[in-house]
């Protein structure tokens, strides 16, 4: 089967490295198989979307020379979100954070997974009927495995204990990642997906999704988060610095790229151009077979 690979951010503020070297792999890894590679705008949480923020990412992609073939907005793709939505089997749900929060302290036999696992409050009718209400998924009892395409590890979750009842749609009708994602992946035909490491733990979820509705599973491929000298992840909420920042000082779309590679352990010079370290990329791929 063809490759399809896909970059997709968030235009919630200026791209910092983080963002590049995820953007970056996820191009090489689809040039490199000879595949169409997609950009898409995940606008959907209208709140967190700055105002000119899509253009500029654009505009960041095309100065450190990374393209793309086709191009789509999730904003403008509410109807498919819509349709699917219809098919799964949800309940509506009018509990708050802190609701959660209070109902899995107070409950002794509360699962220790790794994060927040929502207890069923409103899984026979909702606690605040007089409320929005949020829509989750009743996710089916079985445990869901998947191999990551670039460490090899393997990571299982138990869907009710480990993740829970989650949600599909927002109380304000926004439609939650895990859905849109998943839908738009397998109507863009993606079948490779080079993300953050940071979603690594939402893959299984997304997966018992595509199982529900009979969708393909592309193969995942997590890249491990770039950190400051503190050793913390780079993030916009965190002042990390951005590509415009960056590009107004007068560094180098050459010297950014390379800095991306050193981190990655790739033996590049100062400078490189993203052509260059396309043959990088071929190469590693050859002495890794």
């Amino acid at each position: 089967m063809p490759t399809v690979g896909r970059y997709a951010p968030s235009p919630t503020g200026e791209m910092h490295l983080g963002n590049a070297r995820t953007a970056l792999l996820a191009w090489l890894h689809t040039r490199a198989r000879g595949g169409t590679h997609i950009l898409r705008i995940e606008d959907l949480d209208s709140g967190r979307v700055r105002p000119q923020a899509a253009d500029l990412i654009r505009t960041d992609l095309t100065w450190l020379g990374l393209d793309w073939d086709k191009e789509y907005t999730q904003s403008q793709r509410l109807d498919y979100y819509a349709a699917v939505l219809s098919h799964l089997q949800t309940y509506p749900c009018t509990c708050t954070r802190r609701e959660i929060a209070a109902a899995i302290k107070a409950s002794a036999g509360a699962p220790h997974a790794p994060e927040p696992v929502y207890p069923g409050t409103c899984a026979q009718q909702p606690s605040n009927p007089d409320k929005p209400a949020a829509l989750r998924w009743r996710v089916p009892d079985e445990t869901v495995c998947f191999t990551d395409g670039w460490t090899k590890q393997t990571l299982c979750q138990y869907l009710p204990e480990e993740v829970g009842d989650f949600v599909l749609r927002r109380n304000d009708s926004v439609y939650a990642y895990h859905l849109a994602v998943v839908v738009d992946d397998a109507l863009m035909n993606v079948t490779d997906i080079v993300r953050g490491a940071d979603l690594l733990s939402s893959t299984p979820r997304q997966i018992a999704l595509q199982r529900a509705l009979n969708l393909p599973t592309p193969t995942y491929f997590h890249v491990a988060l770039m950190t400051d000298f503190r050793g913390e992840r780079l993030a916009k909420r965190g002042g990390a610095p951005s590509l415009k920042a960056m590009r107004e000082r007068g560094v180098s779309a050459e010297r950014i790229l390379a800095d991306l590679a050193h981190s990655l352990g790739w033996p590049v010079p100062g400078e490189v151009t993203a052509a260059e370290l396309l043959s990088v990329y071929h190469q590693l791929l050859i002495t890794k077979t």
